[in-house]
This record gives C-alpha cells, sequence and structure tokens, in this order.
C-alpha cells in the first residue's frame, strides 16, 4: 500500500478508510491530547495566572517541573517497559490511572486544597500520560504500513497539537466563564477526565498484543529499566539521520523553554496592549499560533521530507528558527512574539515530525519504544532545564533582551552541530 505522492492529509484519510486499527489507534491518541491540554492549561490557570495563587519567574519554572519532569524522569521507563508489555495493556490501565488523578486534582482545586498535593497529584497524572503518548508512537507501525509512515505520523502528529490545544482552548474558555479562581481551574481540570475515558474504551478494542511488542519477552523489569535509556541513546546513535534530529529537537526545546517564560511574563504584565493579548486569554491566543504553525508543519513536512531529505529538513527548520528568533522574538512586543509563535511552532513541528519519521523508519522495532522514550526525554529535559536556568536571571516582566539573543546564539550553535554530523556521517 504506497501513497503515490499524493497529498499527505489524502494519504492519511485513505490509510484510515483501510485500518481499522489505525483509526482506533488515532482515538487514543487524540483523545488523550485533548485531555491532556485541557488538563494542563487549567492547571497553567490555576498556578500562572491564578489571583489566588500568586507567583515569581521561579514559582512559575516549578509550576513546568510538575508538568515536564514526568516526561523526563519516567520516559526512559516507560520506553522500556513498553519494549516488554503488552502495549494494548498499557495503553488501557494508563488512561484509566490518568483519569483518576486528574478528578483527584480538581477535587483539591474545588476544594481550596493547600500546593502541595496539587503539585503531587498534577506530577502523577502527567507522568501516567507518558505510557499513553508513548505508547501510541511505538505502536503506530503496527496498524500502519511503513510506506505510509511519514504522511500519517504528520498528519495525526500535528493534527494531535491542534487537538490538544483545543482541550486548552476549552479549558481557557472554561476559567473564563467560571473564573479565573480555584474553582474555574478545578471545573476545567475535571472535564479533562473525559479523554482518559474515550482513550480507555478505544485501547480496550484492540486485541491482546495487537499493538506489539514483536514476540514474547521476558519481564525483567528492574534489568530492562535500567538498560532501557542506554539501549535507547545507542540505537540513535548508531543511526546518524536521528542524531541529527534529536539534536535539533534538543536545540528548539532550550530555545522554546526560554521563549515560552519570556511569553509568559510579557503577556502577564502587559499594560499597553489590548486586552485580548494579555493575561490568560493572551496565553490562549499564543497557543493558538503556536497549533497553528503546528498544523501548517503537517502540510510542509511530508513536502520537505522527500525533497530535502530528513536532515535536511531538519537543518531548515533549525536555521529558520534561528532567523525568527533573532529577528522578532528580540523585539519582546507581545503582538511580534505572538507572530514568532507561529513561526516557531511550524519550525519546531517540523523538525519534531522528522525526527518521529526517521525514528519510526530507521529504528526496528525491539528499539523503538526507547528511542522514542529517550527523544521524550530530550524533548523534555531542554525545556525544562531552559525555564529553570532563565527564571533566575529574567526581568520580573520578561523583557531580558540579552537572554533572547542568548537562544538565537544556542540555535545557530545547534545548527553548526547539525551540520557537523551531516558532513562527517552521513
Amino acid at each position: 500500500m504506497r501513497n503515490s505522492g499524493r497529498p499527505a492529509w489524502r494519504s492519511t484519510g485513505a490509510a484510515l478508510r483501510r485500518s481499522p486499527g489505525l483509526v482506533r489507534l488515532t482515538t487514543v491518541r487524540f483523545a488523550g491530547q485533548f485531555g491532556d491540554g485541557l488538563f494542563q492549561a487549567a492547571l497553567g490557570g490555576a498556578i500562572l495566572f491564578n489571583p489566588e495563587r500568586h507567583t515569581d519567574p521561579l514559582a512559575i519554572a516549578a509550576g513546568f517541573a510538575v508538568l515536564l519532569l514526568p516526561y523526563s524522569v519516567i520516559g526512559p521507563f516507560a520506553g522500556a517497559l513498553l519494549d516488554r508489555w503488552d502495549r494494548r495493556l498499557v495503553l488501557l490501565w494508563a488512561n484509566l490511572l490518568r483519569g483518576t488523578f486528574i478528578a483527584a486534582t480538581s477535587a483539591v482545586l474545588l476544594t481550596g486544597g493547600p500546593q502541595t498535593p496539587l503539585m503531587l497529584l498534577a506530577l502523577a497524572a502527567v507522568g501516567v500520560s507518558r505510557f499513553v503518548l508513548a505508547g501510541v508512537s511505538a505502536s503506530l507501525p503496527h496498524v500502519v504500513s511503513q510506506s505510509w509512515l511519514v504522511p500519517v505520523n504528520s498528519v495525526l502528529a500535528t493534527a494531535g497539537s491542534g487537538v490538544s490545544a483545543a482541550g486548552a482552548a476549552v479549558a481557557v474558555a472554561t476559567i473564563g466563564f467560571v473564573g479565573a479562581g480555584d474553582t474555574g481551574s478545578g471545573v476545567a481540570v475535571l472535564l479533562g477526565v473525559s479523554g482518559s475515558i474515550v482513550g480507555a474504551v478505544a485501547a480496550a478494542g484492540f486485541a491482546q498484543r495487537a499493538l506489539g511488542p514483536d514476540g514474547a519477552r521476558p519481564r525483567a523489569v528492574v534489568r530492562t529499566v535500567l538498560a532501557g535509556l542506554r539501549t535507547g541513546l545507542g540505537a540513535v546513535l548508531e543511526a546518524p539521520g536521528v542524531t541529527v534530529a534529536m539534536i535539533g529537537i534538543g536545540t528548539h526545546r532550550i530555545v522554546f523553554g526560554i521563549d515560552t517564560l519570556v511569553m509568559l511574563l510579557v503577556l502577564r504584565t502587559n499594560e499597553d496592549d489590548s486586552a485580548v493579548i494579555a493575561g490568560f486569554a493572551g496565553f490562549g491566543v499564543a497557543v493558538a499560533c503556536t497549533a497553528a504553525g503546528m498544523l501548517l508543519a503537517a502540510v510542509l513536512a511530508p513536502i520537505l521530507i522527500p525533497r530535502l531529505g530528513r536532515p535536511g529538513t531538519v537543518t531548515v527548520g533549525v536555521a529558520t528558527a534561528a532567523v525568527v528568533q533573532l529577528t522578532l522574538v528580540t523585539t519582546l512586543s507581545s503582538v511580534t512574539l505572538l507572530v514568532a509563535a507561529f513561526l516557531l511552532g511550524l519550525a519546531g513541528q517540523t523538525i519534531k515530525l522528522t525526527g518521529d519519521a526517521a525514528m519510526q523508519i530507521d529504528i526496528d522495532d525491539a528499539r523503538r519504544g526507547q528511542v522514542f522514550a529517550l527523544q521524550d526525554t530530550v524533548f523534555n529535559i531542554a525545556f525544562l532545564t531552559a525555564i529553570a536556568a532563565a527564571a533566575f536571571v529574567i526581568a520580573p516582566d520578561g523583557r531580558s533582551p540579552l537572554l533572547v539573543v542568548a537562544g538565537g546564539v544556542i540555535y545557530l550553535l545547534g545548527l553548526t552541530a547539525v551540520l557537523v554530523v551531516r558532513r562527517t556521517r552521513l
């Protein structure tokens, strides 16, 4: 089954019509991403823009740590176990556990509970989500043939970002309707349970071992977990195209972390621009701009990858992001930052989709889950480390030009590393 050069969305439509398993897996993915987008945006409203819980840059960094630390710490464990456990059962039970933790988080907010249990429950909910997202990515080659992976992955991964943004929009609208305090955030968080319920029902419809891994393996869990990250790293280093993608992904996430903190503080303290691009509503507009760029990446990535090759596409993505950083983000105007959010969403998602394609094509199934988990770790440790470091030096209103320029320099260093790997190993 081949896509015959058709546009990515047409190829994906054809694949969905011919593969009921792909339809079901897509349902798991979209339900999870909708619920995650809603939960994380609502939690962001509770922590970052809640008049009842005042936060400074360091507290914002701590909030992001809660949201992203599970991606980094649990990622290698998830990948190692996904290559041994029945992925269908992982998707089912992870959705059920996530729904339970989200409901408990909502209860803490609605009752005005303290910050510590709120953070711990959020940590648990996001941590369990790692198994869902990594499991879906590792399972995709079991429901669609390799010749369709690039267009299908481009469309579904990027459409999933749009679904996540839709969930975030629902959270923003709910908080705007109910109120910006704990009650509004608690109601919005509770709505996130819906994604877990739909995802669990969809996952339950797969047959045992239908999503892999191939072959039965002993459950030597401790050794598996300890060896998982090393195995994934070895697989990445053996595939130069995947190495290039990982460099591009890590570089973009470092700078995107800096820019996210800048954007949050500029919007939160914005007094000169219109109310639409200030406060929590402005945060929602920024998320929408980024998601729009990601959606455009779904169209461009399947066009660029065959013409430029995967390493070439990563190179163009990093170079484009560097130009945006040094020309638009440096203005520190809220309007210009929204334009930059769109363009960086486009460049970053193009790099991410190229990396996904490289990992699904160049890495064998026995190690694919571990490589995707390693990508999650790089993806989120880079983002979280950048926010934590920036929180110590950024101005309270977010207007720190030298910090933004440093982001541009990081993009240029990443571009240099990509070119060196391409020249010496490809």
